[in-house]
């Protein structure tokens, strides 16, 4: 999995704070470099003058007399002290810094060492070459561990501010990016009604514009459609009804005619009735959130109706989910007519809910014919019928109203074969615990 983000506001915080660290590397390096780095190389060659006074006539193999280390300590602060004595006073802890030393040994005309005591004060440790196995102890009273703090804590406090502002920054950019994501995804489940206030930079506020315009287009496209459909459906009931009306005064004679036509004209009614729901959408408007099981429950015992066994196996505590629910009841009549359509036996429907997805599933069993697996998926296409999808009857539009239902509730739905023959529908949906 790639760690680079995705998303622009990922990507814009992403790229401020890579800047803003590559700021706060460089801005370290720099006070490495131009501020401690001389300051210490002047402190290591005040130091130096001072060790070639303690040794100014020190012979190789004299003792360190105490008496004028005591005096010279007095006077500078300074100390001599053999390497029992200074591994006594914290040599031990004192880190080594070859860089010092080499600065120290071109001082001093020979090979020494340089150690660093961190503490309160900080104390300089040298072993010159005049006196090997002796250890001068310097302590620095004027440059204090605490003031490294500070400095440390400046540079992160300025980091962490400027990382937050970076944030900060990004979050108010991609904000109207954010607003368009959102009302696009309204726009797909049918929701025309967003108008989204023109506000960020201008390629925002032309992007913005633009998507205001598209969905009042796609709103007037919409009303269109249901006015002509209306008109459609208005016009073709009329000579239905004038059909119907004709047949029911055929002569008795004429039985066997006036049967099939009036089960022709149903069948179209019943056909104009399907195209209507499939024109029709139900946004997120017309949802409330409640109890999907009592709706399931409800409708299996409509569907009774048909003398045959419809089981109903719930789950308990299903959090509610925001629904239309005479949209929803729709999808799950049209799934338990499809099962009692194409299966003799029994109908199992059934509640499932996950706490890991907040999703709840709604399944309806049969042991019909089922569907070829390489048509699973292409009989939610509209006007898909015939034998091999179970949809011979009819305009071919009861799957695809199911799916277009269910895809504004922002659920999906899924076809499979079970196991000894039959179908499972199934149908997932968000809970309002999401």
């Amino acid at each position: 999995m790639s760690l680079f983000p995705r998303s622009a506001f990922g990507q814009t915080v992403f790229f401020v704070g890579a800047l803003l660290l590559l700021n706060q590397i460089v801005s370290y390096i720099t006070v490495t470099l131009y501020v401690f780095k001389p300051t210490f190389e002047q402190v290591n060659l005040m130091l130096a003058k001072q060790v070639k006074t303690v040794f100014i006539d020190w012979e190789e193999g004299v003792e360190v007399n105490d008496e004028l280390s005591e005096k010279f300590f007095e006077i500078t602060g300074i100390e001599v002290m053999t390497q029992r004595q200074a591994y006594i006073n914290g040599l031990d802890r004192a880190k080594e810094y070859s860089l010092l030393s080499q600065s120290m040994s071109e001082q001093l005309n020979g090979s020494a060492r340089v150690r660093i005591s961190q503490g309160d004060p900080i104390v300089y440790w040298v072993e010159a070459p005049q006196a090997p196995g002796y250890w001068v102890r310097v302590p620095l009273t004027g440059l204090s561990e605490a003031k490294l703090e500070f400095l440390v804590f400046y540079l992160s406090s300025i980091g962490f501010l400027s990382v937050l502002g970076g944030w900060w920054f990004a979050r108010h950019l991609n904000r109207p990016l954010k607003a368009l994501q959102m009302a696009a995804g309204r726009v797909g489940v049918g929701d025309f009604s967003t108008r989204l206030v023109e506000r960020g930079s201008t390629e925002v506020i032309e992007v913005t514009r633009a998507f205001n315009q598209m969905s009042k287009g796609i709103a007037e496209l919409e009303n269109d459609r249901r006015l002509l459909m209306a008109g459609v459906s208005h016009d073709l009931r009329t000579p239905l009804t004038r059909i119907r009306l004709a047949t029911e005064m055929m002569a008795d004679e004429e039985d066997y005619l006036k049967e099939g036509i009036i089960d022709d004209i149903e069948d179209m009614n019943a056909i104009i009735d399907q195209f209507i729901e499939y024109l029709r959408h139900h946004h997120s408007g017309q949802m409330s959130p409640e109890d999907l099981n009592a709706l399931v429950e409800d409708v299996v015992q409509a569907e009774k109706k048909h003398k045959r066994t419809i089981s109903f196996i719930k789950e308990q505590d299903v959090p509610k989910v925001l629904m239309n629910s005479v949209a929803l009841k729709r999808v799950l009549t049209n799934m338990i007519e499809n099962a009692i359509r194409y299966s003799d036996d029994a109908i199992e429907v059934s509640t499932h809910y996950s706490a890991r997805t907040k999703e709840v599933m709604i399944k309806v069993k049969d042991r019909g014919p089922g569907i070829p697996e390489a048509e699973l998926e292409s009989v939610f296409e509209p006007f898909k019928q015939g034998d091999q999808a179970r949809g011979s009857e009819g305009s071919g539009l009861g799957l695809a109203i199911i799916k277009r239902i269910v895809t504004t509730h922002g659920g999906r739905v899924k076809l499979r074969n079970r196991n000894g023959g039959g179908l499972s529908a199934e149908v997932v949906l968000p809970t309002c615990n999401t």
